[in-house]
């Protein structure tokens, strides 16, 4: 017998980078030397401070369930956080959950019915097609590798063009998983406008506006007239180091709030208790680990830029944030990828999983030694276009 899955299942793919990934690790296995720059994970221990605030929560016995939405006193502190951001979101208006993928897939759940057209900007990270094919949405795409990944320039052109009446979702990642780009005022004062022009509800989402490496750019939801028509999405992965942790949460309006908060506590129930408390204490004290971990990626950039423009390889933008770089590739962006990973043992991900054939993304989440090595056999093949 063969049990027959739902159709809604059957519409997505795995995720390309975890599938990446898993390649990576089954070469590894069998004793291949390989350097994986396909995986979205700081190679930054957590910091200690919230480490032990892990500990000192588990050993106080905050083991068991939380109030479905999180515990008041996170709660309070994103709340503040939120604020320092020209965000005035109280508490009630928060879910915290287990991860900010989880967040991001609660709200399109929540906002996307049959039909609705969402819109993404291309490149765009992999599992927002997945999540919307799930709620039953279609997708806009919109292609910005033409502009060099951002929205000057023909950009907010070419989103004007997609963008109609009929647009229900826009999903805006900045900076951006997988090009690296931060989109500065003017360019979400575009955005602003054609969503109060439609009459769209925005997602944003922020998982790496703390790993910048110049100006930090305004939130979305803090610009005028968009506290009522915008979700953001943030989590504690990336900048605090604590992937494993799976800590997120969404604000928003609080109708958003209350229809999210009823798909929570029939999914997850709720985030980890004592993860719950170290996220505090992330919010709260610990600065100084961030600055170091955003200064080493700056430098990585900064050599893996500087080789691969030296060795002839034409970028489209210097990523201004996150730890990722879109690079143009020679040929069929999959199979370069496979084969790049088969015969040189360096891992990448095509950038076709992000809606931009033709390139490749490159995560610079690892030590500067092998990123050099990485670079030394990717140029001995033809891997990149020059």
């Amino acid at each position: 017998m063969t049990i027959e899955c739902s159709r809604r299942v059957n519409r997505v793919t795995p995720s390309a980078t975890l599938s990446i990934s898993t390649l990576a690790k089954e070469l590894r296995a069998d004793g291949a030397d390989v350097i994986d720059l396909s995986v979205g994970e700081p190679d930054f221990p957590t910091p200690a401070p919230i480490v032990e605030a892990g500990k000192t929560a588990m050993d106080a016995g905050h083991t068991g369930y939380t109030a479905t939405t999180g515990v008041p006193e996170l709660r309070r502190a994103i709340a503040d956080k939120l604020a320092e951001d020209g965000l005035g979101h109280d508490p009630d208006e928060i879910i915290v959950t287990p991860g900010a993928k989880q967040a991001l897939y609660e709200t399109i759940q929540t906002l996307v019915d049959d039909g609705d057209e969402v819109t993404l900007l291309d490149p765009a990270w992999v599992s927002y097609e997945a999540m919307v094919k799930l709620a039953g949405g279609t997708l806009s795409r919109v292609d910005l590798s033409p502009f060099g990944f951002g929205l000057a320039d023909g950009g907010l052109d070419a989103l004007a063009a997609a963008i109609s009446d009929e647009t229900e979702v826009l999903i805006v990642n900045s900076p951006s998983n997988p090009s690296g780009i931060v989109y500065g005022v003017e360019a979400l004062e575009g955005v602003r406008d054609l969503a109060v022009e439609h009459d769209v509800t925005v997602i944003s989402d922020e998982i790496y506006e703390r790993i910048t490496y110049g100006d930090s750019p305004p939130s979305l939801g803090s610009l005028d007239g968009m506290a009522d028509r915008t979700v953001t999405v943030n989590g504690f992965s990336k900048a605090y180091s604590m992937t494993g942790w799976r800590l997120g949460y969404l604000a928003g309006p609080s109708s958003v709030i209350e229809q999210a908060s009823k798909l929570h506590s029939h999914s997850v129930s709720c985030a980890t208790n004592f993860v719950q408390r170290a996220g505090i204490v992330a919010l709260e004290d610990v600065d100084e680990p961030i600055d170091e971990m955003v200064r080493a990626f700056e430098r990585r950039r900064d050599l893996l830029v500087d080789r691969l423009r030296d060795a002839g390889v034409e970028l489209p933008r210097t990523p201004e944030g996150a730890f990722y770089l879109m690079v143009p590739v020679v040929g069929d962006d999959q199979q370069t990828c496979e084969n790049a990973l088969a015969d040189q043992h360096v891992a990448t991900v095509p950038g076709s999983a992000f809606g931009t054939p033709g390139y490749a993304r490159i995560s610079y989440a690892t030590d500067v030694a092998r990123i050099e090595t990485a670079v030394d056999r990717l140029l001995k093949t033809d891997f990149f276009e020059r």
